[in-house]
């Protein structure tokens, strides 16, 4: 086979993948587009624009709450010098492996009526049902709070590393001028990562949108909640497919911010240098705050509910500690292998035909193949659907034809469905992890071997591979470790009496049974943990903070 003939071959391979990956996507606009639905009309005369609002007033609300989590713990850890410093800069990363919905089970434990806090404060005071107000935690503001707790990592993330990326000649000019360090911050700082600010706004809507767990539990209408009550509650596909589709808008348009942010940020991009010598030295009082704001949001996002976690674990051991538990979690191994591993294929053909192709088609098939990333996981799961039941009615009816009778859901009603839609939603990882791989592999080695008379396949095989190990197993940890904690895709389709560990959450945390729901969190939660531990061990080196970008911000 000649070169030309193998360029042919991967980019028809390439292309091939990303209109599967981009298939349920194209089903949803399809299916939205395609019947004007009662059910749509009647939602939209009524509820629908509450959903609207809610999910409005939500994403604009974690936004808000995230900026004051986020960027105030950013500054502490890169302009200040504070005690403990190494351990912070991964500590407050670490609410983002922590799943929205298990945040939202124990904090409800926590501030319910019958919760350690009021019984706690009857107790203190005397006081009866009735003879006092205590906020209510199932409410719109307590999704805001808890999903903001969950998602600020990214702007600590983002913030951080452009606060660290300043041209340090504009703060020693502004110091000279007897700006305060707080007049820096407003006036010079600020500014400077908007870029930064942005990107990480676009990810926390795209994140606040596709949450189902959160305000499902909290019984909060969204757009989100909206899609699955049209599609189990009114059977209607249709009318379902017209909500994700304005969900969808939605998504592209914080994704279009995200990119036009990104572009900005490279723009504005400088190094910093001898960064050490301009950080401040807080002392006394505000050494003390700086440290309290930033470890109490670690201790209340992540540390207390874990450990209430740990505790019902240990307490309900014997209840816990039972055959389905070890199903459950067999299914979820099972399904997160299978899912990584054709990820990093798909992710493998795709930045290989770039490699050997730089054109625009290649980048396009990367960008489509990467798209489903955006989608929330809701959506995905609809989607994915129209087109498996409509090949599964093609294969019933040919089967009829044929008088072989009717085989059923084959894929529909499978676990096929549930592989499918992980694999188009998380691609998006493992093809920024490889990307970033195969970009540090220097030409001259593509050019050496095909002097030697290695075909693609060869120089592949030989070439690359060994050279790029340690990403494509990273892909593989962070697209295995995504798919554990999937929920939504999980719920819509997931067969019947097939259970992953997150939905066994789920389902006992909504029966308001959390301490048979703990042991199984808290495994999803050491799961998380994982990428943590690569990228605390990459602290030592200069790829900390591109390092945490590409764990949190895929590029789709």
């Amino acid at each position: 086979m000649t070169r030309k003939e193998g360029i042919f071959v991967w980019k028809a391979s390439s292309a091939a993948l990303a209109l599967l990956l981009v298939s349920p996507t194209l089903a949803i606009f399809y299916t939205a587009v395609g019947d004007n639905n009662d059910v749509f009309l009647h939602l939209l005369s009524t509820v629908l624009p509450t959903y609207v609002f809610n999910t409005l007033v939500l994403v604009m609300g974690v936004m808000l709450v995230s900026l004051i989590l986020g960027v105030p713990s950013a500054w502490f850890v890169a302009m200040c010098k504070l005690p403990s410093e190494r351990v912070l800069q991964w500590a407050l990363v670490l609410p983002l492996v922590m799943p929205g919905y298990i945040v939202a089970y124990v904090f409800t434990d926590w501030f319910d009526f019958a919760g350690p806090v009021q019984v706690f404060l009857r107790q203190l005071t005397g006081w009866e049902v009735g003879e006092y107000w205590f906020p209510d935690i199932r409410t719109l503001a307590g999704a805001t709070l808890i999903l903001a707790l969950v998602f600020y990592p990214y702007v600590y993330l983002l913030c951080r590393a452009a606060f660290m990326e300043q041209d340090i000649t504009l703060l020693e000019s502004a110091k000279l001028l007897r700006c305060s360090p707080w007049k820096i911050f407003f006036r010079v700082s600020l500014p400077l990562i908007r870029p930064a600010i942005a990107v990480s706004l676009s990810l926390l809507a795209m994140e606040t949108i596709a949450d189902f767990g959160t305000v499902s539990y909290f019984s909060v209408n969204t757009l989100t909640t909206a899609v699955y009550d049209t599609w189990f509650g009114y059977s209607s596909l249709a009318a379902a497919s017209k909500i994700s589709a304005m969900m969808l808008l939605f998504v592209f348009i914080a994704l279009s911010i995200e990119r036009y942010g990104r572009c900005k940020r490279e723009l504005l991009q400088t190094p910093f240098k001898n960064c050490n010598n301009f950080r401040y030295e807080l002392v006394g009082w505000k050494k003390w705050v700086a440290l309290a704001w930033c470890w109490g949001i670690v201790f209340i996002a992540f540390v207390f509910p874990l450990l209430q976690l740990c505790i019902y674990s240990y307490r309900y051991f014997k209840d816990i500690w039972i055959i389905e538990f070890f199903e459950y979690a067999l299914n979820s191994f099972q399904i997160s292998i299978t899912v990584a591993f054709f990820s990093v294929f798909i992710a493998l053909v795709v930045n290989f035909c770039h490699r050997v192709d730089p054109s625009r088609k290649s980048i396009l098939y990367m960008r489509i193949s990467s798209m489903g990333y955006a989608v929330p996981g809701t959506i995905l799961a609809l989607g994915v659907m129209v087109p498996l039941l409509f090949i599964d009615y093609f294969i019933n009816n040919l089967s009829e034809i044929m008088e072989w009778g009717k085989p059923g859901l084959i894929l529909s009603g499978s676990v096929f469905a549930l592989i499918f839609a992980l694999v188009v939603r998380f691609s998006a990882v493992a093809i920024g992890s490889i990307e970033s791989s195969l970009s540090k592999i220097s030409l001259s080695l593509d050019m050496v071997s095909q002097t030697i008379g290695c075909n693609l396949s060869q120089m592949l095989y030989r070439v690359h591979f060994p050279l790029i190990r340690r990403g494509l197993l990273v892909a593989a940890l962070l697209v295995f470790i995504e798919s554990m904690k999937e929920l939504n895709a999980g719920l819509l389709l997931r067969p019947f009496n097939f259970e992953t560990l997150a939905t066994y959450v789920f389902n006992y945390a909504s029966d308001e049974r959390l301490e048979l729901a703990a042991l199984p969190a808290v495994l999803i939660v050491l799961i998380g943990l994982i990428p943590l531990i690569i990228v605390n061990s990459s602290l030592r080196s200069n790829q900390t903070d591109e390092f945490c970008v590409i764990c949190s911000e895929p590029n789709v």
